[in-house]
């Protein structure tokens, strides 16, 4: 039953994509009628599988259609563990609601039927990509994903923009793959394998040696060198800066399609990260680049974020800031709190995407819609909700230790890895108390929500993701390595920790000044950096402008060159 079901959740909507596609014609506005009932038996699939291996262990289904020498590299086999179980589940959940809400949200579009075929085949290569058992096949299927979505984009074909971002999408992410592939060249050329239990198993053995150019020194690990390459495919399809381009200007397709993106295809890249685990786990020198770059990311997209006025890219680059928290934990060994927290993004931004389009519609025919902004009301201090908000923050971090050391048991003394999973707790329930502190709600409303969200996220991060932790990596010991391994400098986590708390106690200290119309000890500085802020996140960095300007400078030396040689040959 079990490899049966292995087997037939992925079939399901390549099926539905497939016959959908060759009688569309016929088919027209009933293409649903194929598409909803393949994916609700593909989502029902999965639930039993992710049952199956979590009580009976993993799954593997598969053939071999090539061999050369000794090694087997052309291998299509299916493996199903917990972690795969999981995002099957995920995707084939999100593309069905994707299905259900298409049914009248597309109704009447000409591309009807071919929006539900392209639909069934790319929750096809995401059901392949995330049960591969070896990295030719994942790649594979990675490359599939980027035409996928290049077509999904692409599908207003009408709308010269549409199509335009969809071909820059396209050529951002043969960036990453390009880099992807090296890894896998790599890979094989120094291991021999591309299978993943023997991969991991031999890059374990020895450590191997690369110079970084002729001469012998300086020289790096290969584990080093051949996660970095795969980390660059990740950043791409992971919209990570400055890799992030693509993901704001593909707002011009239909909202499920964007939903569908934001919730399934842009995890790619933390999914990767996770399944190559115990490989990123041998160098800690890549895992402290990862952390980098998705601090990086978060704070620039967040920011970014701030000074949209489309509905639809601030949720994009919401996004990108999330992604970038998502690779931030895998930097830090967290790798089972990244996929945790990229099954709740994904649930609830293909929420908001899909509301954001019923929203769009619902304005089309109601010009009144959204309602006129009113004017500002004058803001009221409450003392109340002010020391309330302040005072969770403050003892927040005694209750964790209490609860986290005292009940859970978790090990603190010497453990960098789970000090940074109960700051990552702090930090998430800081930023909740100011965004409801700022809703400006009744002092017995604030205080009653920020009690309540203080109970959420202790249940969630002191619970439910040490849980799912476990879950994810049931081996004992196994979850702690990657923490170990990923243990910044003590200097460096100290500050990092320090700087971090400093500013929440300080942005408390800027909303009480602020509010009470006192004086702010940076009022000058702070208002004199604003615009130039603004001005810099609302051209997204100037990154985009660079590319441009890059891509120009080389075709016209590729055009200079094209032209000397065709003088020199004549």
């Amino acid at each position: 039953m079990t490899t049966f079901l292995t087997i037939l959740v992925p079939l399901l909507p390549l099926a539905s994509g497939l016959l959908i596609g060759l009688f569309g014609r016929h088919l027209g506005n009933r293409s649903h009628q194929v598409g909803v009932p393949a994916l609700v038996t593909a989502c029902l699939g999965s639930l039993w599988l992710l049952y199956a291996v979590s009580s009976g262990g993993p799954v593997r289904v598969g053939f071999q259609a090539a061999s050369t020498g000794p090694h087997d590299w052309l291998s299509f086999s299916l493996y199903i563990d917990r972690l795969s179980a999981v995002m099957m589940v995920l995707i084939t959940g999100v593309s069905t609601i994707i299905h259900l809400y298409s049914i009248n949200y597309l109704q009447g579009e000409q591309g009807y039927a071919r929006f539900y075929a392209l639909l069934g085949l790319i929750t096809f290569v995401i059901l392949s990509l995330v049960s591969s058992a070896n990295l030719f096949m994942l790649f594979v299927f990675w490359q599939l994903l980027s035409w996928m979505l290049y077509l999904l984009l692409a599908y207003n074909f009408g709308h010269p923009p549409a199509v335009r971002f969809a071909f820059k999408t396209l050529i951002v992410h043969r960036v990453g793959d390009v880099m992807f592939l090296a890894g896998i060249l790599l890979t094989y050329a120094l291991f021999g394998t591309l299978e993943f239990s023997q991969l991991f198993a031999r890059a374990a053995e020895a450590e191997i040696l690369l110079p970084l150019w002729p001469g012998g020194q300086p020289v790096i690990s290969a584990v080093t060198a051949i996660t970095l390459l795969i980390f660059v495919g990740a950043m791409a399809k992971s919209a990570q800066f400055p890799l992030h381009v693509w993901l704001p200007d593909t707002m011009d397709t239909p909202t499920p399609v964007s939903a569908l993106m934001h919730a399934g295809i842009v995890n790619a890249g933390g999914f990767l990260l996770n399944r190559l685990a115990p490989l990123y786990g041998l160098s800690p020198t890549t895992l402290h680049v990862v952390f980098a770059i998705g601090a990086l990311t978060v704070v620039l997209g967040a920011g970014m974020m701030l000074i949209q006025n489309d509905i639809k890219k601030t949720l994009g680059f919401s996004t990108m800031a999330q992604m970038g928290y998502m690779v931030m934990e895998c930097g830090l060994g967290a790798f089972a709190l990244a996929i945790f927290h990229l099954i709740a993004h994904g649930v609830f931004k293909a929420t908001l995407f899909l509301n954001a389009g019923h929203v769009i519609q619902a304005s089309r025919h109601e010009p009144k819609r959204p309602a006129a902004d009113r004017m500002e009301e004058a803001v009221s201090f409450s003392r109340a909700t002010w020391i309330t908000g302040v005072g969770v923050t403050l003892l927040l971090p005694l209750i964790i230790l209490l609860i986290a050391h005292g009940i859970l048991a978790i090990p603190l003394k010497d453990a960098q890895g789970a000090v940074i999973f109960l700051f990552f707790a702090w930090v998430t329930a800081s930023q909740a108390m100011f965004s409801l502190y700022r809703l400006n709600a009744a002092s017995w409303k604030g205080s009653g929500v920020m009690l309540l969200t203080l109970l959420l996220v202790i249940f969630t991060y002191l619970w439910v993701a040490e849980t799912f932790t476990y879950f994810l990596y049931p081996e004992p010991g196994v979850a702690h390595a990657y923490f170990q391994v990923a243990a910044l400098p003590a200097q460096l986590f100290d500050g990092l920790v320090l700087v971090i708390a400093a500013m929440i106690v300080l942005g408390w200290a800027h909303l009480y000044t602020n509010i009470r119309g006192q004086r702010n000890l940076f009022q000058e500085w702070v208002a004199s950096l604003r615009p130039q802020f603004y001005v810099l996140f609302m051209n997204r960095l100037y990154v985009d402008q660079f590319y441009s300007w890059a891509g120009k400078g080389i075709i016209r030396f590729a055009q200079r060159l094209d032209h000397s040689l065709g003088g020199w040959k004549q």
